[in-house]
């Protein structure tokens, strides 16, 4: 096999070409990388069959040359990013560039299984449902934007032009909101194994429909994840600064991953300790073990989002004697 590293970024691609060593910068664009399959057939000839793309998923940015590979029946390695940073460390390569990542992830073929080169498949649904979350996440940034510039425009005074003008903003953008997750939840119906997951994963004491999305979105984004990439990429893994006897920093989570994720398990963590016995039993033993209550929360979302991340895996319905 022959790997092709491919950097993806909104306006260009970096290329590492293994034939002759080659470092190409072509544009993000249908006519750039039809010019490249072209290059790539001279180079390969009889050997093109054997090329493999290697590139992540880097939200829409990528999503044209996964395209591209579909339609052209071309096999690819989609390499989650969570991997790709642990390879460079074991590869030792301290200094990032858009150059150095292509060829990174071309040498990232040898981590690769067998049933992970395959052709790309564009899943319609999925690829909608994607392009809604976002437009979710946008609306609940620009909400929480007028919601504190509301509340810092009436520490000041009660009543101005101001203040009621972002006022009907934020009305406009709760209907805009409530609108999106109705479009949301129509589209989930379409696909069967959406929507038996999307009811799956409300099984969970304190899951919502809303969490159900945001989680749901989170997973098809990143099929491939195994247990502990999937909370790294939501940014609740934990990480720890400390060498020697000298230098000892408090355990925090990284915040590397989806914010919204992250925002979206705090309320239903504060539901289930309430009412799941199991987390309950869980949220008392940290207690006791003198843990402060914000790191218990934080270890009760990560809780929730394994078991999430299981029933997802493994269609399956929710069981508290799973925990």
């Amino acid at each position: 096999m022959y790997s092709i590293g491919l950097d993806v970024s909104k306006s260009t691609i970096n290329v590492y070409v293994p034939y002759n060593d080659l470092d190409l910068v072509i544009k993000n664009n249908i006519k750039s990388l039809k010019s490249l399959y072209s290059k790539l057939k001279k180079y390969y000839k009889k050997e093109f069959d054997k090329l493999v793309f290697i590139y992540e998923p880097t939200s829409s940015y990528s999503f044209l040359l996964k395209s591209f590979c579909a339609n052209k029946n071309i096999k690819s390695f989609i390499v989650n990013p969570k991997k790709s940073a642990s390879f460079a460390k074991v590869m030792g390569h301290r200094n990032k560039t858009d150059i150095k990542d292509a060829r990174l992830l071309s040498k990232m073929i040898v981590t690769a299984k067998n049933e992970d080169i395959k052709v790309p498949i564009i899943n319609s649904i999925e690829e909608e449902l994607k392009e809604l979350i976002a437009c979710y996440k946008l609306i609940i940034k620009q909400q929480v934007i007028a919601k504190n510039h509301i509340a810092a425009l009436k520490a000041k005074r009660e009543k101005s032009y101001s203040i009621k003008e972002l006022e009907l903003q934020y009305q406009f953008l709760k209907k805009q909101e409530l609108k999106l997750i109705k479009q949301i939840k129509s589209i989930i119906k379409k696909d069967e194994k959406l929507q038996e997951t999307f009811k799956n994963l409300q099984t969970i004491d304190g899951i919502g429909e809303i969490s159900s999305i945001v989680l749901l979105s989170h997973f098809t984004q990143y099929p491939t994840a195994n247990q502990k990439q999937i909370v790294s990429l939501a940014g609740l893994d934990p990480i720890e600064k400390s060498s020697g006897s000298s230098v000892k920093g408090k355990t925090k989570i990284s915040k590397a991953g989806s914010k919204i994720c992250r925002g979206t398990l705090f309320m239903p963590a504060m539901t289930s300790i309430r009412h799941n016995e199991r987390l309950k039993s869980f949220y008392d033993r940290l207690k006791e073990n003198g843990k402060h209550t914000t790191v218990i929360q934080v270890a009760i979302m990560r809780k929730l989002l394994i078991i999430a991340h299981s029933i997802y895996k493994n269609n399956e319905i929710y069981d508290s004697n799973k925990i």
